[in-house]
């Protein structure tokens, strides 16, 4: 499998398992509106139980929001640029790990071989930020080769 393909499938693992994050959000966030509206309460606008319940949904909502936000921005990633330079959108091999520049999703397996899902604050990213194949950086006490960048 080519380079191009196989960040292809990367991304294309990254996406299904955001969005089934984010269907696992609304279908809580639906779930703790319906128990909302159903809860029996004595009339006291101030029950602690429907507020708490109230309290859920907007969580749930507050997460999903959080969630769309990193939905768009993974899907900023052009899959048809060729990436020579760590950044958002790289694949970077490394004699450590292989890691996929994009949202913080953390280990994708594919045929038999481990990804991982980084997000641009991570300090492995930070770290190797920049450089290309070939370039070493210093992670943790230890040197780190760029095996390759697509």
């Amino acid at each position: 499998m080519g380079n191009k393909s196989l960040k292809r499938h990367i991304y294309n693992k990254c996406m299904d398992m955001h969005l089934e994050k984010i269907r696992h959000l609304e279908s809580a966030m639906q779930e703790a509106e319906n128990t909302a509206n159903e809860y029996e309460h004595t009339g006291d606008d101030s029950d602690s139980h429907k507020m708490e319940l109230i309290g859920n949904r907007d969580m749930y909502a507050k997460q999903l929001q959080a969630e769309m936000d990193l939905l768009e921005t993974i899907t900023k990633i052009d899959l048809n640029v060729d990436r020579d330079v760590v950044e958002f959108g790289s694949v970077v091999v490394t004699d450590m790990q292989k890691v996929f520049i994009a949202i913080g999703l953390g280990k994708i397996t594919l045929e038999n071989d481990t990804y991982y899902a980084i997000s641009l604050q991570v300090p492995f990213y930070l770290a190797m930020k920049g450089l290309k194949k070939g370039d070493t950086f210093d992670f943790r006490g230890r040197k780190v080769k760029i095996l390759d960048v697509f």
